[in-house]
């Protein structure tokens, strides 16, 4: 379905039947499609371009920042990747070169990878799977195009109507190419939650927010918080974090307690999180779930005792539910709230830099390209 629509990630008998169910009601005659879904994978966006001949231009490699399973367009991504290692953006590029050959594409073209093991480590280590193929132009052209400095469309509209990318030359006789920055570019989403009260603002496969923004800077951290404040989200410079995470997050958890408490915050977790972080001699200051009893972590959300909330759950129907009044309550109450590992790491990466913001325009940082 367009935007991930009706689109759901099912664990178990029960689930799948009660999906089965509702699915047929949203999308009537049309089919119902199952895939695999790929645990802890990170997700990549390529953009291409292609003419006549089959040479291919690559425009830009985007590594998401959620993991997969959230929806593309609801992702957070930077550019260049920040955590890919060389051999395996190589790796993507020559995949995607290969598939815009045999496909024939003219134009653009754009791909969706799916990378299971250590990317960091390189393409030994890993699994790459191919999510989607779509040849035609995608939401990141002009993030990219941004990003890079590069007229996407143009060159992209220029192959369509028949001319060669090595007859596309700009005024020092070079022929379009990947240009990778000396900078890093972070895309956010922006979500309209807070106009539809009681709505659930957790991210999933299907997409829900309506726009976007792009902050710039030499390092990820700093691009990373300057995109948290281009889209409204604001990270504090003091106070205390709640942090309630799912079980297979915990270890991921304590990393970020850390750096948390370096960085001044007072921590704030619930019964099993603080079990984890306490091991580790990180101080922490345990607070109630609303079935445990008062005062819990709405009274605080509402008492203003917290100032940002990293919350994760497992992705089954039962969990979601359950956790939703957290989520609801930070967000009734104007509490920044991260709802992914990943991006829980990204706002505390962002966060170290909150000191020494600098400016940039883009006229600045493309100058730099040429």
């Amino acid at each position: 379905h367009r935007g991930g629509r009706a689109m759901e990630i099912v664990h178990g008998d029960k689930d799948l039947e009660r999906y089965m169910r509702e699915a047929v009601r949203v999308s009537e005659k049309s089919p119902v499609l199952l895939d695999r879904f790929l645990e802890d994978a990170v997700e990549v966006d390529v953009d291409c371009i292609a003419d006549s001949t089959g040479d291919v231009m690559i425009g830009g490699i985007m590594e998401h920042i959620e993991a997969a399973g959230i929806h593309s367009g609801d992702s957070a991504c930077s550019l260049p990747p920040y955590t890919l290692a060389a051999d395996l953006q190589d790796e993507l590029r020559r995949q995607t070169a290969a598939m815009a050959k045999a496909l024939k594409v003219i134009g653009l073209m754009n791909v969706q990878f799916a990378i299971q093991g250590d990317v960091a480590a390189g393409l030994s280590a890993c699994t790459v799977y191919v999510l989607e193929v779509n040849p035609r132009a995608s939401r990141t052209v002009p993030y990219v195009s941004k990003a890079t400095g590069q007229q996407l469309a143009k060159i992209a509209a220029r192959c369509m109507a028949g001319q060669k990318l090595v007859d596309q030359r700009d005024r020092k006789g070079r022929v379009p190419a990947e240009v990778i920055p000396p900078y890093f570019s972070v895309k956010e989403a922006v979500f309209p939650f807070n106009k539809f009260p009681g709505v659930d603002p957790i991210l999933s496969p299907e997409m829900r927010s309506t726009g976007e923004v792009m902050g710039a800077a030499r390092t990820f951290g700093e691009a990373m918080l300057k995109s948290q404040i281009g889209a409204g989200s604001r990270l504090p410079r003091q106070g205390n974090v709640l942090i309630t995470i799912k079980n297979s997050d915990k270890t991921r958890a304590v990393a970020i307690a850390k750096d948390l408490h370096a960085l001044g915050f007072g921590i704030v977790a619930t019964k099993g999180t603080a079990a984890a972080i306490t091991e580790a001699g990180v101080p922490v200051k345990l607070i109630n779930k609303i079935k445990d009893g008062r005062p819990h972590i709405v009274d605080a959300l509402k008492g203003g005792d917290i100032q940002l909330v990293f919350t994760t759950v497992d992705e089954t129907r039962t969990a979601i539910a359950d956790s939703r009044y957290i989520r609801q309550a930070a967000l009734a109450n104007r509490v920044t709230y991260y709802t992914t590992m990943a991006g829980c790491e990204a706002a505390v990466e962002g966060m170290k830099h909150r000191d020494g913001l600098t400016v940039q325009s883009l006229q600045e940082l493309h100058a730099e390209l040429a």
